[in-house]
């Protein structure tokens, strides 16, 4: 089993840009408001340095829209940092009139620490933690987003969380083995078992795949819808590769449906909680740097 281990740990990785695609400083010679280099300040985005249990410092950054009534926790993808989405950012927030909150994982960008799944999930929830504290968003009003490799932490803190909006999967995957191998059962060793969480979530779900995706296969998103338990109609855009998939306008148009509905949903559930207790996570030493095709 050890073998297989290795083996499988071989073949994952997570990239993040090198170097990082922007600097965080402080204005007014260190003392004042942070800010990362490339992003305008009229741009209306705050940024914060946000401390895990792990002990790193992840870069999160806030952009307000003045009628915003959702606030969108967002998870990128595995090759990317902050400092290649402000354009998609600029974007969402105009056609969907949505906060976003974005971060970047530990040893992404001007994260400290290394990249590692359970670092994801710490990240995760130190970065919601701050969207309670610095912000006031209420669960009901929070709608969790996961690309590619995002949908793992996305799936792990949907599931410590009751009375979540709405929960977005965006080229996501059934776990981290099956991106490589069609296997039919979980082992131990994998990592983002999104198949298993995916099943525990208490809100509208909607899937976001394309039907070309040659990194993570259509047939990933079309699980996940199949086994949550509140679907909402899928996206499958036809043609849609693993990375290219917000040039298509039916992508923005669907999303703009998307929270139209969840305006208009009324919210029965009892927020429970939101403090993610640290027994949900068991961390193995197996978990590390492991995730796409090399």
């Amino acid at each position: 089993m050890g073998n297989v281990t290795s083996s499988v740990a071989a073949r994952f990785a997570f990239f993040p840009p090198e170097p990082a695609t922007y600097e965080v400083f402080r204005e007014r010679g260190g003392e004042g408001r942070l800010c990362l280099s490339g992003l305008p300040p009229e741009n209306n985005v705050e940024v914060h340095l946000v401390e895990t249990r792990a002990g790193n410092r992840v870069v999160a950054t806030f952009w307000r829209h003045p009628n915003a009534r959702f606030t969108l926790l967002y998870s990128h993808g595995n090759a990317a940092d902050l400092g290649q989405m402000f354009d998609l950012f600029l974007r969402l927030r105009a056609h969907l009139r949505v906060n976003i909150m974005s971060y970047d994982y530990s040893g992404y960008g001007g994260s400290t620490g290394k990249p590692s799944e359970f670092n994801t999930y710490y990240d995760i929830e130190a970065v919601h933690d701050c969207l309670k504290k610095e912000y006031g968003i209420r669960q009901e009003d929070l709608i969790l987003y996961g690309q590619s490799v995002g949908s793992g932490p996305t799936l792990h803190l949907a599931t410590q969380l009751q009375g979540l909006r709405g929960v977005v999967l965006h080229g996501a995957i059934l776990s981290g083995i099956r991106v490589l191998y069609p296997v039919k059962v979980t082992f131990w060793f994998d990592i983002f078992k999104n198949i298993n969480k995916i099943q525990q979530v208490d809100c509208p779900v909607l899937v976001i795949h394309g039907t070309a995706d040659g990194i993570v296969e259509w047939t990933h998103g079309k699980r996940l819808w199949e086994l949550s338990k509140e679907k909402y109609d899928p996206l499958w855009i036809k043609g849609g590769g693993h990375c290219n998939l917000e040039a298509y306008p039916e992508y923005i148009r669907h999303l703009r449906k998307f929270i139209s509905a969840m305006e208009k949903l009324p919210l029965v559930r009892q927020a429970k909680q939101s403090s993610v207790p640290t027994s949900t996570i068991t961390e193995s030493k197996h978990k590390c740097l492991r995730f796409g095709k090399r």
